[in-house]
């Protein structure tokens, strides 16, 4: 199997290259959907979460409320890690038990780790190759603005939020120029996990 870690900025279309990947065979594990799963059940990491930041960012139904959650840790960089530091651990294990779990019944798998802040926290050394979707600074603030419905001060905010466009491509072994036409892009995903397939039949499982 491969462990292939997928990342990008925000709005830069990760989740569309994600989506390409899945369409040519590749396992997604995507850290969002974990995240989200982990805000919306009741367990220690909301107890943990509502015990850092008060009942203010939890919604009627017991849940995490993303949206308020979010204005508060965009805004502090401290209580930004400080989140990061709850949720991170539990992500990373989930990713990991079920990355096993797939490599256990397709020992030549392509398994992709779809994670926004995969550079940021460190993710990307874990992984046997890294892939990056690029997007030019001013389109991905105009998608940002029209996808979250956010100011341009907000979005510039949660853009500088990770760390730079040019530091990410330093650390990864293949970039997705998402400027392109779609049907291009979508032709050089397929061109990568062929690649990546190859690897795959060759690559030592990760424990």
């Amino acid at each position: 199997m491969i462990w292939v870690g997928l990342t990008g900025g925000i709005a830069s279309g990760k989740s569309t290259v994600s989506q390409f990947l899945k369409q040519e065979g590749a396992f997604i594990i995507d850290a969002d959907n974990i995240v989200h799963r982990l805000l919306s059940q009741k367990s220690e990491v909301i107890e943990s979460i509502v015990g850092h930041f008060g009942k203010k960012v939890v919604n009627a139904a017991g849940q995490i409320d993303r949206k308020r959650l979010g204005k508060i840790i965009f805004r502090d960089p401290e209580k930004r890690m400080t989140l990061n530091k709850i949720v991170h651990p539990c992500v990373f294990e989930e990713s990991e038990a079920e990355k096993n779990r797939i490599a256990n019944q397709d020992p030549k798998a392509v398994i992709i780790f779809d994670a926004a802040l995969l550079i940021e926290t460190g993710a990307y050394q874990k992984m046997d190759w890294n892939l990056l979707v690029y997007l030019d600074h001013r389109t991905q603030i105009n998608r940002l603005i029209k996808r979250d419905h956010l100011t341009q001060e907000d979005a510039e905010r949660r853009i500088k939020a990770q760390i730079s466009i040019d530091d990410k491509i330093r650390r990864v072994n293949e970039v997705i120029d998402n400027r392109y036409p779609r049907h291009e892009v979508e032709n050089a995903v397929h061109q990568i996990y062929l690649r990546l397939k190859r690897k795959a039949g060759t690559s030592i499982t990760c424990s």
